[in-house]
This record gives structure tokens, C-alpha cells and sequence, in this order.
């Protein structure tokens, strides 16, 4: 290899000749190969004279797999959640820095409606638990009822008591 003209200059001729040479080289035109792809096809088989054309096979050229669609599908979904989550919580923030009564009802709302719900949920299972009977009696009907009444008085302290059956 001949390294001399990197560590010296170059002379004028020398200059002019290499300045030639890349000059020439920058402006030849070299043409690569063209390869010929087909713009479009046309289907020279016959049609039918009547009714439908015969099904054509036509290639699956997706560039998505399904299951990337699907998780795209998804991830525009939980993305739309999370907004209106943070929407949500944006507007409870919002109202509980401003103190005012709305910001006090906007604190206590959520609890009144856990409250409300289980009040509920109570309500209905009291319904549901207190069973509907109907006693039918055929025959006649005694009722008898006796009362004992046993008092103390003893100074200005006094005790009754009433048994009632």
C-alpha cells in the first residue's frame, strides 16, 4: 500500500488529477439493472354467457396478524377506560379542592351510596327471610288467660310484677 501522498501534500499536477478523476466519476451514469415487475394483469378467460362469474382465488395478503388486531382492539379499549377513570377522578379531585358545601357532598356522596345499597340489600333480605303463614284452625277456640300480680313495697322503694299468661 502506498501511503506516502496522506503524509505529504500534493503537488499541483498531482492535485489536478485527482480532482479530474473524482469530478468525471461524480458525473458518469451508471444505470443499474431495471427489473420489470407487472403493473396490473388482466384475466383473459371466458365469462359465462349468463349468471354469475366463477369464483376467483384470491390471495390472503393481510399485513396485521389477527391476534394483533386483537390486542390493538383491546388496548384502544382499556386505554378508553383508563381515560374515563381518570376523568372520574379528575372531577372528585376537583371537587374536593374547592371546599364548599358541593365539595363536602361530593366527599360524603359516595359513602351515602354504599349506605343506600346496603340498606337495600337489608331490605330484602328482611323480605325475604320473613316467611308469609297462614294457620287455618278447624274447631272451636279456647283462650284462656291468667294474670298473678305479686307487688313489694318496702319504704319508698316498690316492685310489681305481672305475669300475664
Amino acid at each position: 500500500m502506498d501511503f506516502d501522498h496522506i503524509t505529504r501534500p500534493l503537488t499541483d499536477a498531482e492535485a489536478r488529477a485527482e480532482a479530474e478523476r473524482i469530478i468525471t466519476r461524480s458525473f458518469q451514469t451508471e444505470t443499474p439493472p431495471v427489473r420489470q415487475f407487472p403493473t396490473s394483469f388482466r384475466d383473459e378467460s371466458e365469462v359465462p354467457a349468463y349468471g354469475d362469474t366463477p369464483p376467483v382465488h384470491q390471495d390472503d395478503k393481510r399485513i396485521v396478524p389477527a391476534w394483533a388486531a386483537g390486542i390493538a382492539v383491546a388496548s384502544i379499549g382499556v386505554g378508553a377506560g383508563i381515560t374515563g377513570i381518570g376523568c372520574g377522578a379528575w372531577l372528585v379531585l376537583h371537587g374536593l379542592a374547592s371546599v364548599t358545601l358541593y365539595g363536602v357532598l361530593m366527599v360524603t356522596l359516595p359513602f351515602a351510596g354504599v349506605a343506600m345499597v346496603a340498606t337495600a340489600i337489608g331490605g330484602a333480605i328482611n323480605k325475604a327471610r320473613s316467611a308469609v303463614t297462614k294457620n287455618v284452625f278447624e274447631g272451636p277456640v279456647v283462650q284462656n288467660t291468667q294474670i298473678n300480680n305479686t307487688s313489694n313495697q318496702c319504704g319508698m322503694f316498690s316492685r310489681t310484677r305481672n305475669d300475664v299468661r
